[in-house]
C-alpha cells in the first residue's frame, strides 16, 4: 500500500481529479521496473484536499538505501522552473524586469548577441525564444559523464561574444540549456550571490524545502538513489557551475510535494504571487497545442482541462512534475535511470493520456545512428533490418511495413504506431551487436548477423 499523508499548508477543497486505484498506480510501476525501463522509481500523487500518496519500485542501487518519499534524486531540468521563480520574486521586488536586456546583468564587456537591432531579455530566455542554441557552440567537457562541471563563465562569455543568431528573437521556441544557464546567471549576478544560494535564500526556505539544493549533505547522501545510464550501468553525479539555472538542484518527492502545493494552490504560499507568473501562458511552444510560461509547459489535457508540467533529465536521472491548475491534482515523480516517466505522470493526471506513449525524442547524429545498421535475426524467417534514410532510422520486421525509429535515448529507439521500444546492446566501441524488442510485457533478443 502507499505512503497516504497530509501535508503542511494543505490546499483547500477543490474540484477533484481521482486518481487511477492504488493498486493500478502500483503495477504500472512494477511493469516499468519488471521490463527494465528503470532501475528505482518514485511517485507522489496530491489531491485537491492536500492529501498525498507515495509509490515506489525497485531500488535505489545505494545498499542500507531504501526507495520511499525521503529518496533523493536529481530532478535535471525541473530546475528550470525554480530560476524562473526567482526572476519572478526579482521582478515583483524591483530588482528586475522580464523585459531587461540580459546583457544589462553582464560584464559591461560580454557582447550579447543582437538581431533586427532587438536585444535578448530576461523574458525571451524564460519562455524558451532567445534563439540560442541547446548548448554553446564551445562546450567541450573534458568529461562527458559529467558534462556541465568544467564550464566557466569567461567560456559563456566568449560564446556569447561570438554567437550570431540564425533566427530572429522571440520568433520561435527552442528549448536552450545555455539560455536557462545564461537566465540563471544573469539573476545571481543581480542578487549579488551565487545562483544556489539566492535559490537557498528565496525559495527553498521560504518553502520549507530543506531536503532540496545543489550541495549534498552526508545526511543527503545516504539518501541518495544511485543514477543508471540507459544500460543500467551506474552513473556519477553531475556537477553545474555556471549553468546551474538549468538543472543543478537535487530532490526527494516529499519536498516536491511543498513545491507542488505551492504551484497548484499560490494563495496559499508566501510566493504565491511569483509562482502564479511562472505557469501564465505566454508564448506558443511546439506547436499550437503547447505554450510556454516562464518555463513551465501548458498544453490541452484530453478532457478538456490543461496540464502545467516540466521534465528533466541527467545523465543517470529521469523526472517529471505536473499539475491540473483547476482540478488542483498533482503529481511528481523521480527515478535513477535515463529512461523517460512522462507518460505516466500525463496518464495519472488525466487518464485520456494513454501509459508508455508519450515518450520523449531526443537527437542522435547520423554517425552515432550508423552503429546500429543491419540485419538482426529473432528466429529463422523471421527478422528486423534496420537501415538509415536522410538522417533518420528505419526499422523493418520481416513481413511488415517499415516504420520511423524515434531517439528516446542513444541506444533506445520507439515506435509510435505500437507501443514498442528497440534497445540496442552494443560492444566496447558503441557497434550494436544484438538488439532487444520490447513489446507487451516481453524481452525478445535478436543477435545481428549482417
Amino acid at each position: 500500500m502507499p505512503d497516504v499523508a497530509p501535508v503542511a499548508g494543505a490546499i483547500p477543497p477543490a474540484a477533484l481529479s481521482p486518481f487511477p486505484s492504488d493498486s493500478t498506480i502500483q503495477r504500472i510501476l512494477d511493469q516499468r521496473v519488471a521490463e527494465r525501463r528503470t532501475v528505482g522509481i518514485v511517485v507522489g500523487t496530491m489531491e485537491a484536499s492536500g492529501t498525498t500518496r507515495v509509490y515506489q519500485a525497485g531500488s535505489s542501487g545505494q545498499d542500507g538505501c531504501g526507495l520511499d518519499g525521503s529518496t533523493v534524486f536529481e530532478i535535471g531540468s525541473i530546475t528550470k522552473t525554480f530560476t524562473t521563480a526567482l526572476l519572478a520574486d526579482m521582478v515583483l521586488r524591483g530588482e528586475v524586469a522580464l523585459d531587461d536586456p540580459v546583457g544589462k546583468h553582464l560584464p559591461p564587456a560580454v557582447k550579447v548577441p543582437e538581431r533586427g537591432g532587438r536585444q535578448i531579455t530576461l523574458y525571451d530566455l524564460a519562455t524558451q525564444s532567445s534563439g540560442l542554441p541547446r548548448l554553446p557552440a564551445n562546450f567541450h567537457p573534458a568529461d562527458l559523464a559529467n558534462p556541465y562541471a568544467d564550464y566557466t563563465a569567461d567560456q559563456m562569455y566568449a560564446f556569447l561574444s561570438g554567437y550570431r543568431l540564425e533566427r530572429d528573437i522571440g520568433a520561435e521556441y527552442e528549448y536552450s540549456n545555455a539560455g536557462f544557464g545564461l537566465l540563471g546567471h544573469a539573476l545571481a549576478r543581480r542578487a549579488g550571490t551565487s545562483w544556489e544560494t539566492a535559490v537557498e535564500e528565496r525559495l527553498l526556505g521560504p518553502l520549507g524545502m530543506a531536503d532540496t539544493g545543489v550541495t549534498l549533505t552526508e545526511a543527503l547522501r545516504r539518501r541518495l538513489a544511485i543514477g543508471h545510464d540507459e544500460a543500467f550501468r551506474p552513473v556519477p553525479l553531475w556537477h553545474f557551475s555556471t549553468l546551474a539555472g538549468t538543472g543543478a538542484l537535487r530532490s526527494t518527492v516529499n519536498d516536491m510535494f511543498k513545491y507542488l502545493a505551492a504551484n497548484m494552490d499560490p494563495g496559499s504560499s508566501p510566493l504565491g504571487k511569483a509562482l502564479a507568473m511562472t505557469h501564465t501562458s505566454r508564448r506558443e511552444a511546439e506547436g499550437a497545442q503547447m505554450t510556454v510560461g516562464l518555463a513551465w509547459h501548458i498544453m490541452p489535457a484530453p478532457d478538456g482541462a490543461s496540464l502545467v508540467w516540466h521534465n528533466g533529465g541527467t545523465g543517470g536521472y529521469r523526472s517529471f512534475i505536473g499539475f491540473d491548475p483547476v482540478k488542483r491534482a498533482g503529481v511528481v515523480i523521480l527515478t535513477n535511470s535515463a529512461i523517460g516517466v512522462d507518460d505516466i505522470g500525463m496518464h495519472l493526471i488525466d487518464r485520456g493520456f494513454p501509459v508508455a506513449v508519450v515518450r520523449n525524442e531526443v537527437e542522435i547524429g547520423p554517425r552515432a545512428l550508423e552503429r546500429y545498421i543491419g540485419v538482426y535475426q529473432f528466429a529463422p524467417g523471421m527478422g528486423l533490418t534496420v537501415t538509415l534514410e536522410d538522417g533518420r532510422l528505419f526499422a523493418e520486421v520481416t513481413g511488415k511495413a517499415k516504420v520511423l525509429l524515434y531517439a528516446e535515448s542513444e541506444t533506445a529507439f520507439f515506435i509510435k504506431e505500437a507501443d514498442s521500444l528497440l534497445r540496442f546492446v552494443t560492444d566496447g566501441s558503441g557497434t550494436a551487436t544484438a538488439l532487444i524488442l520490447q513489446q507487451g510485457g516481453r524481452d525478445m533478443e535478436a543477435p545481428k548477423v549482417a
